[in-house]
């Protein structure tokens, strides 16, 4: 800086030098800023094709021809799985009467719904893996059923081979029919015995221990 500038603004050779190095470094701070803040160009990646398979061919997705037709019968039983059938269980069981089960159920769903066999029945002559039908009845520990001549089989159970005599049976014979324990059976003939025999089905209402539903049950199985 000149020495008459100097002198004109009052400012020491010290100041000068001081003042002139703070613009320097402003100026090479400025220089860096811009440098740094320049447009740079910049490359693309190189793109990396993948090799094809060794076989040669792109894959494709195997259709199973059958499998939109096999679809439609699961659909259609999906439909119809809340299907249900009603059955009456009767006979020697712990919860005799109406049950409502699923379609398809078998003998043994039934007898499971009606709370099982009372012990001691004899139940051989039930087909227990024979499939049920709406509205069926299911008696159990009844006298063996008569065959119907042309069909292929009786339901076991369904209607016995000839009805039982009230006023001849024993014990034992009272005791086969369903919902007839040895206690009810004793009963029938202690009734017998007071009134002189059965004059008709009708008086077995009369007998302590038989309801209106064991009546129904036992009515087409018995004679005077």
């Amino acid at each position: 800086m000149p020495v008459w500038l100097q002198a004109r603004c009052g400012l020491e050779r010290r100041s000068v030098v001081a003042l002139t190095v703070v613009l320097v470094v402003a100026a090479g701070f400025a220089v860096q800023h811009f440098w740094a803040g320049r447009v740079q160009p910049v490359t693309a990646p190189e793109v990396v094709r993948a090799a094809a398979p060794l076989g040669g061919g792109e894959e494709k997705q195997a259709v199973d021809p059958g499998a939109s037709a096999a679809g439609v019968p699961h659909a259609a039983a999906a439909g119809t799985a809340g299907a249900e059938i009603v059955v009456d269980v009767s006979g020697k069981v712990r919860d005799p009467g109406i049950h409502r089960l699923p379609a398809g159920s078998r003998v043994a769903d039934a007898l499971r719904a009606a709370g099982g066999v009372r012990p001691g029945t004899n139940t051989e002559a039930l087909n227990r893996a024979r499939f049920l039908v709406d509205g069926e009845q299911v008696i159990v520990g009844g006298p063996a059923a008569a065959a119907v001549p042309g069909s292929a089989g009786a339901v076991a159970g369904a209607a016995p081979a000839a009805p039982v005599s009230l006023n001849t049976a024993t014990v034992d014979q009272l005791d086969t029919l369903p919902g007839v324990g040895p206690v009810l059976a004793q009963h029938i003939i202690d009734y017998r015995t007071q009134h002189g025999g059965f004059r008709s089905v009708d008086e077995l209402r009369e007998v302590n221990g038989i309801g209106d539903r064991r009546f129904a049950d036992l009515r087409n199985l018995v004679r005077p």
